[in-house]
């Protein structure tokens, strides 16, 4: 399920904090302490794994904090909840985009009747930032016997998702129906900060930390989504799997997927069908495979005539390939099984098909096969 991870936002983080000085601290104090943590930090410097990115974000920090109309924004953006809600437009709650909707949760429920109550919460994510992006399908895997596969079935299922906000109706906005330039950025989606006079570095450029890149913020937020355009919710559906589904198939229902941001589209619900029976394992692959392998050089010494002395390897071949495949469970049934099987020999026929023509172009480049005119291949 795809749970659309972001980038922490711009008042989300403690620049405070993260530079080590008081809220009322003087520019001066916060250059000096930003000089001192960069020298640090600095990765041509630092080889720790992390210092990069702790670079990244004290220089994130002392950008906003040096800049007098960034703080003062920043600072309004902060003061509104204990989260550091943004104080743009009179919202009382702040801006931001749902949090993972799965994280420490079992999304869904299974058969009739539903089990699950339909809530919703609104977001503790704080983000002004207008960035429309199309949902994600939700996909979930249900497991079916053959029989059951052959006969088709119903089933139901209570899961959580992204829906359009009722109250800006998806747009994230209640009042203005554009958005609006980013102030921080100018609308380029990015912030630049001249370290040449700290420490000869240049000039570092990196993504703004409040329209997260896009160049454009929502002008009033919505106070039941932060701007985002969608909540948190339990969703319902009823998916029909047909009759003679297959291990693999996918019933795709439209529409009800996570809802997009921004009044972007949804996603789709997916079920994936899953029949065991039908399904080559691993071990079993990888026996197909090596069959597949095996054949090229099966054929090669059929034309040249060195069949016999390429005997010893394929017995091998043969015995490693029975092996992989018996300790896989052995050969299935139905000719779904077959297919996959086949095509797991078709990858092991290409990859010996190659080894077998290099081999052959290595003897026609090689001394003996000068010496002998190119006989014996």
């Amino acid at each position: 399920m795809d749970s659309e991870p972001r980038m922490a936002s711009m008042n989300e983080k403690d620049y405070y904090a993260i530079l080590g000085v008081s809220k009322d601290a003087s520019t001066d104090e916060i250059r000096k302490a930003f000089q001192q943590k960069a020298r640090k930090l600095h990765p041509d410097v630092n080889k720790a794994p992390d210092a990069e990115e702790r670079f990244k974000e004290v220089s994130e920090a002392y950008a906003v904090l040096s800049d007098e109309q960034k703080r003062s924004r920043y600072d309004a953006m902060r003061s509104g909840s204990p989260f550091g809600a943004p104080a743009y437009g009179g919202s009382t709650q702040g801006y931001g985009a749902p949090s993972d909707p799965f994280a420490g949760a079992d999304p869904f429920g299974w058969g009739f009747p539903f089990g699950g109550t339909a809530y919703r919460r609104t977001s503790t994510r704080r983000s002004r930032a207008y960035n429309p992006r199309a949902g994600a399908d939700v996909t979930i895997d249900v497991e079916l016997d053959q029989e059951t596969a052959r006969k088709g079935t119903r089933r139901g299922v209570t899961y959580q998702r992204y829906v359009a906000c009722d109250v800006c109706h998806g747009s994230g906005s209640v009042v203005s129906e554009h958005a609006e330039t980013c102030p921080t950025c100018g609308g380029s989606g990015h912030i630049s900060l001249d370290l040449t006079g700290l420490f000869g570095f240049g000039v570092m450029e990196m993504e703004c930390p409040e329209c997260e890149g896009a160049g454009k913020v929502v002008a009033d937020p919505c106070e039941a989504c932060g701007g985002s355009g969608r909540v948190l919710s339990a969703s319902e559906v009823v998916v029909d799997i047909p009759a003679n589904s297959h291990d693999g198939d996918e019933v795709r229902v439209k529409g009800m997927g996570n809802a997009g941001t921004n009044g972007s589209s949804s996603g789709d619900f997916v079920c994936r069908v899953g029949v065991a029976a039908e399904r080559v394992n691993a071990l079993q692959a990888r026996g197909f495979q090596t069959v597949g392998f095996m054949l090229p050089f099966l054929v090669l010494g059929a034309v040249s005539g060195t069949i016999v002395s390429m005997l010893p390897f394929l017995v091998i071949m043969a015995v490693i390939a029975g092996m992989q495949i018996s300790r896989g469970g052995g050969v299935g049934h139905g000719g779904t099984w077959w297919k996959k099987a086949a095509t797991h020999v078709g990858n092991g026929v290409l990859s010996g098909l190659l080894l077998a023509l290099l081999m052959v172009l290595m003897f026609q480049c090689s001394p003996y096969a000068r010496y002998s005119g190119g006989a014996g291949v």
